[in-house]
Protein backbone atom coordinates (compact mmCIF):
# COMPACT_ATOMS: atom_id res chain seq x y z
CA UNK A 1 0.00 0.00 0.00
CA UNK A 2 1.33 3.52 -1.16
CA UNK A 3 -1.37 5.55 1.41
CA UNK A 4 -0.77 5.12 5.51
CA UNK A 5 -3.06 2.90 7.15
CA UNK A 6 -5.40 4.74 9.79
CA UNK A 7 -7.78 3.05 12.00
CA UNK A 8 -11.02 5.35 12.82
CA UNK A 9 -13.96 5.35 14.82
CA UNK A 10 -17.53 7.31 14.15
CA UNK A 11 -19.49 9.31 16.45
CA UNK A 12 -22.56 10.72 16.97
CA UNK A 13 -25.79 10.56 14.69
CA UNK A 14 -27.21 14.44 13.20
CA UNK A 15 -23.81 15.60 13.70
CA UNK A 16 -21.25 13.37 13.56
CA UNK A 17 -17.48 13.81 14.06
CA UNK A 18 -14.70 10.72 12.93
CA UNK A 19 -12.42 9.84 15.28
CA UNK A 20 -9.05 8.65 13.71
CA UNK A 21 -6.36 6.36 15.24
CA UNK A 22 -2.34 7.05 14.46
CA UNK A 23 0.59 4.95 15.19
CA UNK A 24 3.72 6.63 15.45
CA UNK A 25 4.70 8.63 12.15
CA UNK A 26 1.17 7.78 10.75
CA UNK A 27 -0.09 10.76 9.03
CA UNK A 28 -3.89 12.08 8.28
CA UNK A 29 -4.54 15.10 6.03
CA UNK A 30 -7.36 16.98 6.84
CA UNK A 31 -9.67 20.27 5.13
CA UNK A 32 -8.15 23.44 6.67
CA UNK A 33 -11.12 24.00 9.19
CA UNK A 34 -12.13 20.99 9.84
CA UNK A 35 -9.97 20.02 13.09
CA UNK A 36 -12.34 19.22 15.95
CA UNK A 37 -9.31 18.00 18.72
CA UNK A 38 -6.33 16.46 18.81
CA UNK A 39 -4.11 14.48 22.02
CA UNK A 40 -0.40 15.38 23.14
CA UNK A 41 2.14 14.73 19.94
CA UNK A 42 0.18 14.68 17.23
CA UNK A 43 2.04 17.76 14.95
CA UNK A 44 0.25 19.80 12.67
CA UNK A 45 1.80 20.84 9.20
CA UNK A 46 0.37 22.80 6.80
CA UNK A 47 0.58 21.87 3.12
CA UNK A 48 0.67 23.20 -0.35
CA UNK A 49 -1.73 20.80 -1.91
CA UNK A 50 -2.64 17.58 -1.36
CA UNK A 51 0.46 15.85 0.06
CA UNK A 52 -0.23 13.04 -1.89
CA UNK A 53 2.92 11.34 -3.34
CA UNK A 54 2.78 11.79 -6.66
CA UNK A 55 3.26 15.55 -5.82
CA UNK A 56 5.63 15.43 -3.05
CA UNK A 57 8.64 16.11 -5.48
CA UNK A 58 9.04 19.75 -7.09
CA UNK A 59 7.75 22.84 -6.87
CA UNK A 60 5.38 22.47 -9.94
CA UNK A 61 4.09 19.28 -8.88
CA UNK A 62 2.87 21.14 -5.78
CA UNK A 63 1.74 24.03 -7.71
CA UNK A 64 -0.02 22.08 -10.07
CA UNK A 65 -2.00 20.11 -7.16
CA UNK A 66 -2.79 22.82 -5.17
CA UNK A 67 -4.33 24.78 -8.45
CA UNK A 68 -6.46 21.46 -9.25
CA UNK A 69 -8.07 22.04 -5.71
CA UNK A 70 -8.30 26.04 -6.40
CA UNK A 71 -10.84 24.68 -9.15
CA UNK A 72 -12.64 23.09 -7.15
CA UNK A 73 -13.79 25.93 -5.01
CA UNK A 74 -11.43 24.40 -2.07
CA UNK A 75 -8.31 26.07 -0.27
CA UNK A 76 -5.18 26.16 -1.59
CA UNK A 77 -3.55 24.49 1.70
CA UNK A 78 -4.43 21.32 3.42
CA UNK A 79 -3.27 20.20 7.07
CA UNK A 80 -1.46 17.34 7.74
CA UNK A 81 -1.76 15.54 11.22
CA UNK A 82 0.91 13.02 12.10
CA UNK A 83 1.90 11.45 15.21
CA UNK A 84 5.31 12.31 16.38
CA UNK A 85 5.05 9.83 19.67
CA UNK A 86 5.90 6.68 20.46
CA UNK A 87 2.16 5.57 21.26
CA UNK A 88 -1.13 5.69 19.50
CA UNK A 89 -3.08 8.72 19.32
CA UNK A 90 -6.16 10.39 18.61
CA UNK A 91 -7.51 13.00 16.29
CA UNK A 92 -10.79 14.43 16.01
CA UNK A 93 -12.73 15.82 12.87
CA UNK A 94 -16.26 17.43 12.74
CA UNK A 95 -18.90 17.46 10.15
CA UNK A 96 -19.66 20.98 8.78
CA UNK A 97 -23.53 20.99 9.28
CA UNK A 98 -25.79 18.28 10.05
CA UNK A 99 -25.25 15.12 8.35
CA UNK A 100 -22.90 11.98 8.13
CA UNK A 101 -19.61 11.25 7.76
CA UNK A 102 -18.93 8.17 5.45
CA UNK A 103 -15.70 6.37 5.01
CA UNK A 104 -14.74 5.11 1.85
CA UNK A 105 -11.73 1.94 1.34
CA UNK A 106 -9.98 3.34 -2.20
CA UNK A 107 -8.49 0.16 -2.50
CA UNK A 108 -12.47 -1.65 -2.52
CA UNK A 109 -13.54 0.42 -5.75
CA UNK A 110 -10.63 0.42 -8.00
CA UNK A 111 -8.58 3.57 -6.40
CA UNK A 112 -11.33 6.14 -6.92
CA UNK A 113 -14.05 7.48 -6.12
CA UNK A 114 -15.67 10.55 -7.97
CA UNK A 115 -17.56 13.06 -5.19
CA UNK A 116 -18.94 16.67 -5.17
CA UNK A 117 -16.84 19.56 -4.44
CA UNK A 118 -16.45 20.46 -1.02
CA UNK A 119 -17.43 16.69 0.02
CA UNK A 120 -14.08 16.07 1.35
CA UNK A 121 -12.96 16.20 4.86
CA UNK A 122 -9.91 13.95 5.56
CA UNK A 123 -7.97 11.15 4.32
CA UNK A 124 -4.82 8.86 5.04
CA UNK A 125 -1.66 10.14 3.91
CA UNK A 126 -1.02 9.52 0.39
CA UNK A 127 -4.71 9.93 -1.23
CA UNK A 128 -4.52 12.26 -4.17
CA UNK A 129 -7.56 15.03 -4.05
CA UNK A 130 -7.68 16.12 -7.81
CA UNK A 131 -10.56 17.62 -9.98
CA UNK A 132 -12.67 15.33 -12.16
CA UNK A 133 -13.51 17.00 -16.20
CA UNK A 134 -17.08 15.85 -16.98
CA UNK A 135 -17.18 14.66 -20.52
CA UNK A 136 -20.01 16.73 -21.87
CA UNK A 137 -20.54 20.60 -21.10
CA UNK A 138 -23.94 20.25 -20.59
CA UNK A 139 -22.79 18.16 -17.37
CA UNK A 140 -20.83 21.55 -16.72
CA UNK A 141 -23.34 24.31 -17.45
CA UNK A 142 -26.44 22.42 -16.04
CA UNK A 143 -25.19 19.77 -13.57
CA UNK A 144 -26.26 22.49 -10.59
CA UNK A 145 -22.52 21.14 -8.71
CA UNK A 146 -20.58 22.80 -11.53
CA UNK A 147 -18.53 21.14 -14.61
CA UNK A 148 -16.07 20.42 -12.05
CA UNK A 149 -16.46 17.59 -9.32
CA UNK A 150 -13.70 16.27 -7.01
CA UNK A 151 -11.94 12.92 -7.42
CA UNK A 152 -9.66 11.16 -4.54
CA UNK A 153 -7.54 8.12 -5.67
CA UNK A 154 -5.03 6.14 -3.88
CA UNK A 155 -5.33 2.98 -1.80
CA UNK A 156 -6.07 3.93 1.71
CA UNK A 157 -9.25 5.70 3.53
CA UNK A 158 -10.96 9.17 2.74
CA UNK A 159 -13.84 10.78 4.45
CA UNK A 160 -16.29 12.72 3.33
CA UNK A 161 -19.61 14.01 4.29
CA UNK A 162 -23.14 15.11 3.41
CA UNK A 163 -26.14 16.16 4.46
CA UNK A 164 -29.20 14.69 5.78
CA UNK A 165 -29.50 11.36 5.51
CA UNK A 166 -27.03 9.17 3.06
CA UNK A 167 -28.27 6.11 0.66
CA UNK A 168 -25.77 4.10 -0.88
CA UNK A 169 -27.60 2.64 -4.00
CA UNK A 170 -25.34 0.04 -5.97
CA UNK A 171 -26.48 -0.02 -9.92
CA UNK A 172 -26.79 -2.86 -12.04
CA UNK A 173 -25.45 -2.98 -15.61
CA UNK A 174 -27.31 -0.74 -17.62
CA UNK A 175 -29.75 -0.41 -14.49
CA UNK A 176 -30.64 3.75 -14.65
CA UNK A 177 -30.92 6.16 -11.57
CA UNK A 178 -32.64 9.74 -11.86
CA UNK A 179 -31.26 12.31 -9.25
CA UNK A 180 -32.18 15.91 -8.11
CA UNK A 181 -28.23 17.50 -8.84
CA UNK A 182 -27.46 18.32 -5.72
CA UNK A 183 -28.36 14.84 -3.94
CA UNK A 184 -25.42 12.97 -5.25
CA UNK A 185 -22.50 12.97 -2.92
CA UNK A 186 -20.19 10.10 -4.60
CA UNK A 187 -20.10 7.65 -6.82
CA UNK A 188 -17.61 5.41 -8.26
CA UNK A 189 -15.60 5.71 -10.92
CA UNK A 190 -17.51 2.81 -13.08
CA UNK A 191 -20.84 5.15 -13.19
CA UNK A 192 -21.68 6.62 -16.13
CA UNK A 193 -22.73 10.44 -15.56
CA UNK A 194 -24.68 12.78 -17.55
CA UNK A 195 -27.45 15.44 -17.43
CA UNK A 196 -30.92 15.07 -18.66
CA UNK A 197 -33.74 17.67 -18.68
CA UNK A 198 -36.78 17.65 -17.37
CA UNK A 199 -39.65 16.97 -20.04
CA UNK A 200 -42.84 18.30 -20.33
CA UNK A 201 -42.72 22.92 -20.13
CA UNK A 202 -45.31 22.74 -16.83
CA UNK A 203 -43.46 20.08 -15.35
CA UNK A 204 -40.21 22.06 -15.70
CA UNK A 205 -41.59 25.49 -14.84
CA UNK A 206 -43.91 24.71 -11.84
CA UNK A 207 -43.07 21.25 -10.84
CA UNK A 208 -40.63 22.75 -7.93
CA UNK A 209 -37.86 20.44 -8.30
CA UNK A 210 -35.56 22.40 -11.29
CA UNK A 211 -35.13 22.06 -15.26
CA UNK A 212 -32.21 19.06 -14.64
CA UNK A 213 -31.01 15.70 -12.64
CA UNK A 214 -28.35 13.84 -13.41
CA UNK A 215 -28.98 10.53 -14.81
CA UNK A 216 -26.69 7.91 -13.48
CA UNK A 217 -25.92 4.43 -15.34
CA UNK A 218 -24.73 1.37 -13.47
CA UNK A 219 -22.95 -0.27 -12.83
CA UNK A 220 -21.45 1.45 -9.98
CA UNK A 221 -22.23 2.62 -6.96
CA UNK A 222 -23.38 5.80 -5.79
CA UNK A 223 -23.97 7.72 -2.69
CA UNK A 224 -27.47 9.97 -2.76
CA UNK A 225 -27.81 12.70 0.65
CA UNK A 226 -31.59 13.39 1.25
CA UNK A 227 -30.62 17.33 2.74
CA UNK A 228 -28.12 19.41 0.35
CA UNK A 229 -26.38 22.15 2.49
CA UNK A 230 -27.84 24.39 -0.51
CA UNK A 231 -31.06 23.30 -0.36
CA UNK A 232 -30.96 23.71 3.61
CA UNK A 233 -29.48 27.11 3.53
CA UNK A 234 -32.08 28.51 0.99
CA UNK A 235 -35.07 27.65 3.41
CA UNK A 236 -33.22 29.09 5.98
CA UNK A 237 -32.47 32.29 4.69
CA UNK A 238 -35.95 32.28 3.26
CA UNK A 239 -37.61 32.06 6.67
CA UNK A 240 -35.11 34.43 8.27
CA UNK A 241 -36.55 37.67 7.74
CA UNK A 242 -40.29 36.80 8.79
CA UNK A 243 -38.67 34.78 11.91
CA UNK A 244 -36.37 38.14 12.61
CA UNK A 245 -39.79 39.96 12.45
CA UNK A 246 -41.89 37.58 14.51
CA UNK A 247 -38.98 36.95 17.10
CA UNK A 248 -38.72 40.87 17.29
CA UNK A 249 -42.26 41.50 18.17
CA UNK A 250 -42.55 38.48 20.95
CA UNK A 251 -43.10 39.98 25.12
CA UNK A 252 -40.06 38.72 26.42
CA UNK A 253 -37.88 38.41 24.41
CA UNK A 254 -34.09 40.24 24.57
CA UNK A 255 -34.66 40.77 21.00
CA UNK A 256 -38.23 42.78 21.57
CA UNK A 257 -36.73 44.44 24.07
CA UNK A 258 -33.70 46.03 21.92
CA UNK A 259 -37.07 46.71 19.39
CA UNK A 260 -38.94 48.64 21.60
CA UNK A 261 -35.86 50.46 22.78
CA UNK A 262 -35.47 51.63 19.65
CA UNK A 263 -38.72 52.66 18.77
CA UNK A 264 -40.79 49.76 17.26
CA UNK A 265 -44.39 48.83 17.74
Amino acid sequence: MNNHEIDYKLHGDDMQFVEIELDPRETVVAEAGSLMMMEDDITMETIFGDGSSSFDSGIMGKIMGAGKRMLTGESLFMTMFTNAGNGKKHVYFASPYPGKIIPIDLSEHSGKIICQKEAFLAAAKGVSVGIEFQRKLGTGFFGGEGFIMQKLEGDGLAFIHAGGTIHRKELQPGEVLRVDTGCLVAMTSDVNYNIEMVKGVKTALFGGEGLFFATLRGPGIVWIQSLPFSRLASRVFAAAPQTLSRGSKDEGSIAGGIFDLLGGK
